[in-house]
């Protein structure tokens, strides 16, 4: 991708701002009334390099105006990340190996952003909102294979308890653990991870090309519990991109995106695919396995979001980069095993960049993910059962790096 997300996400590998979001009704609250919800969209102003994001308000994700141009909330620090998590709104500051500052939201009862509190906290790069808690990880590519966790407690809005892992322990293949992303998943913490040399002037190559691997923590204890592999695809998810989800009824389902490397060329020779590890099992599904490359016409995943009732909106790409955001977009179907490709996007010749972390009200149809191409920024409504999309809101200024909702107080 080319975002600022992620620019970010690929540690000063690149830039990013990231933004988990909650679920809820796309339609829009009139303000002024207590429980007031807004849309809030991170944009980088097009103006210059090495600028911060600007935190918009909108009501609407399907129509309409915003502007980064003397609006928003602008975030101190090039590379910032989101999550929502408590009724709360966390913009937390990459400080690229450095401790970094948390700035702490929420909206008041005119649907504007209330800054709430500011405190350090370490740089990471995984990290999920578990109950009204934030979970967070921090891992070296290089150096010793040590990984820090810490838990914020969103009403205290400070972190209440750190520990650290033995990533080399936790891969027992001569590599070590990186993980992608963490996930709640019941009331474990599930973090998938591709597993690398972490040194040798390959940090991020491997051996172990045609694996996937989740490490399985109790939470909050973080004690790790379990190591789970199959060997029917590739690392699950990315570096800085989730993989996995889990449906209504509890299963979860992830992909790969099979881009594995060796001195920065691609080793994986499976196909980018789901698999599915059943509620409360800690072994993938050895009776389900979904090969969506082959019925994508030969290209693979880069990102998905979540619409419900087993259905994804994924961004597809047809030269596997370790790093590439597709500028294509499918609906996958993990239930029906199908793949169908979106209409109604843009050119990808004219596609500048592509939001990763985006809003779903789950409802099993919509999601809305940000496009910016050589005529403006703007957010699309995508409709999983007519596999097609609309232009809506506009984002004047800006280049859209994120999209999520939140709701103000109900007292």
């Amino acid at each position: 991708m080319n975002t600022k997300f992620q620019s970010f996400a690929l540690s000063a590998l690149f830039g990013a701002g990231l933004l988990v979001g909650c679920s809820d009704d796309p339609n829009p609250i009139p303000p002024g009334e207590v429980g007031t919800s807004r849309y809030i969209i991170a944009s980088t102003p097009q103006s210059s390099d090495g600028v911060a994001d600007y935190l918009l308000t909108a009501e609407s994700l399907t129509e309409g105006t915003i502007s980064t141009l003397g609006n928003g909330t602008e975030q101190d620090g090039t590379y910032r990340y989101y999550v929502t998590a408590g009724n709360k709104f966390f913009s937390m500051l990459y400080g690229q190996g450095n401790p970094g500052a948390v700035t702490t939201y929420e909206l008041d009862g005119t649907g504007s952003l209330v800054k709430l509190s500011n405190f350090q906290s370490e740089t990471v790069h995984a990290f999920a909102a578990v109950g009204d808690d934030i979970a967070m990880v921090r891992v070296a590519r290089s150096g010793e294979p040590i990984g820090s966790w810490f838990r914020i407690d969103t009403e205290q809005m400070q972190i209440v308890a750190d520990g650290q892992w033995d990533l080399a322990a936790i891969a027992n293949n001569g590599e070590r653990a990186h993980f992608s992303w963490i996930h709640q998943v019941g009331d474990k913490l599930f973090a998938p991870y591709f597993s690398i040399k972490g040194c040798c002037g390959d940090s991020f190559g491997t051996a172990y090309p045609d694996s996937a691997w989740v490490a399985v923590f109790s939470y909050p204890e973080m004690e790790l519990e379990k190591v789970i592999k199959d060997n029917r695809t590739s690392f699950i998810g990315r570096y800085f991109v989730p993989g996995m989800d889990v449906d209504e009824k509890g299963d979860v389902y992830a992909f790969s995106s099979s881009v594995a490397t060796s001195n920065g060329a691609i080793t994986s020779t499976l196909p980018s695919a789901y698999v599915k590890i059943k509620k409360g099992e800690y072994e993938f599904d050895q009776s389900y396995y979904f090969n969506v490359e082959e019925k994508a016409d030969g290209n693979y995943i880069t990102s998905h979001v979540y619409v419900g009732n087993g259905k994804f909106i994924a961004t597809m790409n047809d030269v596997k980069g370790a790093y590439d955001t597709g500028k294509r977009f499918g609906v996958v179907d993990v239930y029906n095993k199908t793949f169908t490709w979106i209409t109604g996007t843009p050119d990808p010749a004219v596609v500048q960049s592509v939001t990763i972390n985006n809003y779903s009200p789950k409802d099993g149809v919509h999601a809305y993910i940000g496009i910016t191409t050589d005529q403006g920024s703007w957010v699309y409504e995508f409709d999983a059962s007519t596999a097609q999309a609309t232009q809506g809101l506009k984002v004047d200024g800006g280049v859209i790096t994120a999209i999520s909702k939140l709701e103000a107080p109900t007292e």
